[in-house]
C-alpha cells in the first residue's frame, strides 16, 4: 500500500544499496528560491515543468528498477533530447494494479517519462507535493548533473492520485541552474 506521506528515507529503501544517495532536508515551499521555487511549488506533471523551462523534450533513462507484483519501483534520470543534459533525477513507487494495461506496459517499458505516460492516457492527474528538500548533491549524483559534489540544489516529495486512492509515490531532484 502506498503512503500518502513518502520522505526520502522511505522511497531510497526501494534501492538499499544506492551510493548515489544524496544529503537532504525538508524546508518549506516558502524557503525554495527561485527558480527552483517555480520548477517545484505547484501540482503540475515534472516532466511538463523541465521541458517548459528548459525549451524541449526530455527522455528518461532508467537506471534500476524493481516490480513485485503490482508494486514497481525505479530510478531514472531526466535528460534534455537535445544535447543530453540530465536535469532530473527521480525514485517512484507505483501502483500497476490502478493502470490500464496499456499504461501498466509504457511504464514498465521504461521509454517514455512517467509524467508523459500519464497525460497521454489520460490518467492519475491529481498531484499533491508532499514537501520540499534542500539537496546537497552526492558524488554520484553529482556526476549525473555535471555538478561539484556537495552543490545545493532542491527536490520535492509527492503523490499522484486516481480517485482518493494514492497511485504513486515520488522523489524528483532538480539539476542545479546554471
Amino acid at each position: 500500500m502506498l503512503t500518502r506521506s513518502p520522505t526520502l528515507d522511505h522511497l531510497y529503501r526501494l534501492f538499499p544499496d544506492s551510493p548515489d544517495r544524496p544529503a537532504a532536508e525538508v524546508v518549506s515551499a516558502a524557503d525554495v528560491p527561485e527558480p527552483y521555487h517555480r520548477l517545484l511549488v505547484h501540482t503540475e506533471h515534472m516532466t511538463v515543468t523541465v521541458e517548459e523551462f528548459y525549451g524541449g523534450p526530455v527522455d528518461v533513462r532508467v537506471l534500476a528498477c524493481r516490480r513485485d507484483g503490482d508494486e514497481y519501483a525505479r530510478k531514472i534520470l531526466l535528460a534534455l533530447r537535445d544535447g543530453g543534459r540530465v536535469v532530473q533525477f527521480g525514485l517512484v513507487r507505483i501502483d500497476l494494479g490502478v493502470c490500464p494495461p496499456a499504461v501498466r506496459d509504457a511504464i514498465v517499458e521504461g521509454k517514455t517519462p512517467l509524467g508523459r505516460v500519464l497525460i497521454e492516457h489520460d490518467m492519475l492527474r491529481r498531484i499533491e507535493p508532499a514537501g520540499y528538500l534542500r539537496v546537497r548533491l552526492s558524488a554520484g549524483m553529482a556526476d549525473w548533473f555535471a555538478a561539484p559534489p556537495g552543490r545545493e540544489t532542491f527536490g520535492r516529495l509527492g503523490v499522484i492520485y486516481t480517485g482518493d486512492r494514492p497511485a504513486v509515490e515520488v522523489l524528483e531532484i532538480l539539476a542545479p541552474v546554471r
